[in-house]
C-alpha cells in the first residue's frame, strides 16, 4: 500500500501514542515481536485476527487501525451520500408516526421488508441503502398506528437489515446503533427468537473487535432468551446458529476446547433438521456447519487443515450471494498463508464474482490480496487489478 497508509503504519502510530515498545505490545497481544515488527514495516500483512489482537490491547477500535469505513471507494461507488439517510432512520426511531408519511398495507410492508433481506444478502448494497430509510419511516408510521406483532416484527428485520448493510460498508458505530433498534421492535413484537438472533449478532461484533469473553456472554444471553420459546426446528436452528458464532468467537482466542464445545452441539442440531434454509436470514444446516469450521480453523491459524476442509464443502444453490463470497474469502486466506498463491487469486476473484462490493469492503479479503502482493516478486497482472480495485 502506497507511503505509510497501511493497517500495519496505523498499528506503529496507535503503539507509539500508547507508549509501547514494540515488544511490549506483542506480548500484550499474544503475538511474537517478530511478526508484529514485520507488519508494522509493511513486509507483512496485518491478518484480521492479528488486527483485532492490537486493537483490544491498545484499546481503540479495530477501524483505526483498519482504516475503515473506505470512504474513497464508497465515493466511486456512490455509496458514501447514501449513509446520511440510514443514519436519520436509525435516530428518529422514537418519534411516533410521521404525519408526513404515507404508508401501504401491511402485508405489503412485510414483504418489502422480507425484499431488502433477500437483496443485501444478494449484496445489492446500493440498491438496499437507497430503498432502506423510507421502508424504515413507514413501518415506523405503521407499527405506532395500528400496532401488531407483524409490523414491529417486519420492522425489527428492516433495522437487522441496516446492521447488514453498515457492517459490510465498515461503519460500525451505525451498526451497533441498528441492533439496539431491533432489539426495541422486537420486544415489541414479543418475538424472544428475534432477540436471540440479535444476540448472535452482537457476539460477532465483538468477535471483530477481539473481545472475546463478551461476545461468548451475548450468546450466552440468546440461548437463554430462546428458552422463553417454544421447540420447534427453526427454534432448533437459531440455537444451532448461536453455537456457531460461539465457534469462531473462541476460535480467534485460540479456545480450541471451546471451538471443539460448540462446534459437535453445532453439527448435532444440524444432523437433527438438515438444511433449513432461512431462519431469520439465517443459513442453519450441516452446509453452515463445515464454512464454519473452515473459518474456525482459518482464526486458528491451522491454514492446511482450512486448506482441505475448503475443498470438502459443496455449498448449497439456495445460499445467498453474501454468505456463498465469505466462504470463498476464507478459503482464499488459507490458500495464501500455505503458499497456494494462484489459488488464493482464484478464490477471491471468485468472491469478488458472486459479491463485488461486499468482497470490496472485507477486511479479509484485503488482507489477504495485500499478502498475495507482498508475498511475491512480481505481481501478476490479475492480481495487480485487484489490488487496484481495492484501492491498495
Amino acid at each position: 500500500m502506497p507511503g505509510d497508509d497501511h493497517p500495519g503504519a496505523r498499528i506503529a502510530q496507535q503503539r507509539k501514542l500508547a507508549g509501547y515498545t514494540q515488544r511490549g505490545l506483542a506480548m500484550k497481544a499474544g503475538y511474537s515481536y517478530s511478526l508484529l515488527h514485520q507488519v508494522e514495516s509493511g513486509h507483512k500483512a496485518a491478518s484480521p485476527d492479528f488486527t483485532a489482537a492490537c486493537a483490544r490491547a491498545l484499546r481503540v477500535d479495530v477501524a483505526a487501525l483498519t482504516g475503515q469505513p473506505y470512504m474513497t471507494e464508497l465515493r466511486q461507488d456512490r455509496l458514501a451520500g447514501l449513509i446520511r439517510p440510514i443514519r436519520e432512520s436509525l435516530d428518529l426511531y422514537d418519534l411516533g408516526a410521521d404525519p408526513d408519511v404515507s404508508v401501504r398495507e401491511a402485508a405489503q410492508l412485510v414483504e418489502a421488508a422480507a425484499t431488502l433481506c433477500r437483496q443485501v444478502r444478494a449484496t445489492h448494497l446500493h440498491k438496499v441503502a437507497r430503498t432502506l430509510p423510507l421502508l424504515v419511516a413507514e413501518l415506523t408510521t405503521a407499527a405506532h398506528r395500528t400496532p401488531s406483532t407483524e409490523l414491529w416484527a417486519a420492522l425489527g428485520s428492516a433495522y437487522r437489515t441496516a446492521h447488514d448493510v453498515t457492517i459490510k460498508l465498515g461503519f460500525y458505530d451505525l451498526s451497533t446503533i441498528a441492533l439496539d433498534r431491533m432489539e426495541w421492535a422486537a420486544q415489541r413484537a414479543s418475538d424472544p427468537v428475534l432477540s436471540a438472533v440479535r444476540q448472535y449478532m452482537r457476539g460477532l461484533v465483538y468477535h471483530r473487535e477481539g473481545e472475546h469473553t463478551i461476545g461468548l456472554r451475548l450468546v450466552g444471553a440468546g440461548h437463554r432468551l430462546l428458552l422463553q420459546a417454544d421447540e420447534s426446528p427453526e427454534t432448533l436452528a437459531v440455537v444451532g446458529q448461536l453455537h456457531l458464532g460461539a465457534t469462531v468467537i473462541a476460535a480467534r482466542a485460540r479456545k480450541e476446547g471451546v471451538v471443539g464445545t460448540h462446534l459437535a452441539e453445532a453439527k448435532e442440531i444440524a444432523d437433527r433438521v438438515g438444511e433449513m434454509g432461512q431462519v431469520h436470514w439465517l443459513s442453519f444446516g450441516p452446509a453452515n456447519c463445515a464454512a464454519h469450521e473452515l473459518s474456525a480453523l482459518t482464526e486458528m491459524g491451522r491454514y492446511g487443515e482450512a486448506v482441505v476442509r475448503a475443498g470438502e464443502i459443496r455449498l448449497p444453490a439456495s445460499w445467498p450471494a453474501s454468505r456463498r463470497a465469505h466462504v470463498w474469502i476464507d478459503r482464499g486466506r488459507s490458500e495464501m498463508e500455505t503458499g497456494r498463491h494462484d489459488a488464493a487469486l482464484m478464490s477471491l476473484t471468485k468472491a469478488r464474482e458472486l459479491a463485488p462490493q461486499q468482497t470490496r469492503y472485507h477486511p479479509g479479503a484485503r488482507a489477504t490480496v495485500e499478502g498475495l502482493v507482498r508475498q511475491q516478486r512480481r505481481t501478476p497482472d490479475a492480481l495487480g487489478h485487484l489490488s487496484a480495485w481495492l484501492g491498495q
